[in-house]
């Protein structure tokens, strides 16, 4: 399963991507609370939880953190769990005596836990095409998103999980699944994807890596976005950093590609990357430079929603 290399000299990129990621959690001191097949359960290394919802997909080699709504290979983690750069933590893991490398895990050797795979289950139970929870207006009254805005592009869902109903606002992606949020809840239905919107035609994509910050530029671009009509922009919300790889070769259409990342380190470090690609990409979280992302710049600067335009009003 694993391939063992003493006395490396030197990790660059390519090296770190294939360093099991099990292996190096181990390493760190963390153990996983259930396995299920490929997935690996843990209580998030970064953050304060008490059900474990950060995900090691050891076929992929792969993690994601349904608290965060952050995920991706081991570098990501890296950086963001030792609060450094990137050739840091590379030089981090050369000084490490001992690597395990990542190697597919055959199939034919998994035993799934049937019964913990179906308890941390999501099960969609209804979808409405409006937002009717007084709780979730005042959720999103909380995030200066209008109802009117959240029930173009969302809808209001009914779901269990370990036994338990929540009902959240559901942002559906390319693939058939949603992002779902709530004051109480964060996190996605199975398939998780993309969700792409806007003109097909257009020359120009728009790139964020939440939802809520597509909804905030909404917010913000409301009445020229309603003039603008068919010159309307592509949007592309990415719903997870680790999705970035599969979607650069759409991109490739664009004669220009606008950048609204985190400001994060993984934002920040993914909006240089793509910098570096050439002159059609464009940083615009210049304009929320002092905060983390878009959605927190309409919260502490932009306008205050009235009372009124919860109830669908326009800005």
């Amino acid at each position: 399963m694993k391939m063992t290399i003493k006395g490396m000299k030197k990790i660059v990129v390519k090296d770190a991507k294939q360093i099991d990621l099990v292996d190096y959690l181990s390493k760190l001191g963390y153990q996983p609370k259930k396995i299920s097949n490929n997935d690996y359960w843990y209580l998030s290394p970064l953050r304060r939880e008490n059900t474990a919802s950060f995900k090691v997909n050891r076929r992929l080699n792969i993690w994601y953190d349904f608290g965060l709504a952050k995920g991706g290979n081991l570098i990501d983690f890296g950086i963001l769990y030792h609060k450094c750069s990137v050739s840091e933590f590379l030089e981090m893991l050369t000084q490490q005596k001992i690597l395990s490398f990542h190697q597919p895990i055959s199939h034919k050797t998994e035993r799934p836990n049937v019964e913990a795979v179906e308890k941390g289950k999501i099960y969609i139970q209804d979808v409405r095409n409006t937002i009717q929870s007084t709780a979730l207006f005042e959720y999103l009254s909380s995030r200066k998103i209008s109802v009117e805005i959240a029930n173009q592009f969302c809808k209001e869902i009914d779901f269990r999980l370990y036994n338990k109903k929540y009902t959240v606002i559901g942002f559906p992606n390319d693939a058939g699944g949603y992002e779902l949020r709530s004051p109480t809840f964060k996190g996605s239905s199975s398939p998780k994807d993309i969700t792409t919107l806007g003109n097909s035609q257009a020359k120009r994509i728009h790139l964020f890596e939440g939802f809520f910050d597509f909804l905030s530029f909404q917010v913000i671009h409301h009445r020229k976005l309603s003039l603008l009509s068919n010159q309307q922009p592509s949007f592309l919300i990415l719903n997870s950093i680790g999705f970035l790889e599969k979607i650069k070769p759409k991109l490739d259409q664009y004669q220009s590609i606008h950048l609204f990342l985190d400001r994060d380190t993984i934002g920040l470090a993914t909006t240089q990357q793509l910098l570096q690609l050439g002159s059609r990409y464009k940083d615009e979280s210049v304009l929320y430079s002092k905060y983390k992302d878009l959605n927190e710049y309409l919260i502490k600067e932009y306008k205050v929603i009235k009372p009124s335009q919860k109830l669908g009003r326009q800005l």
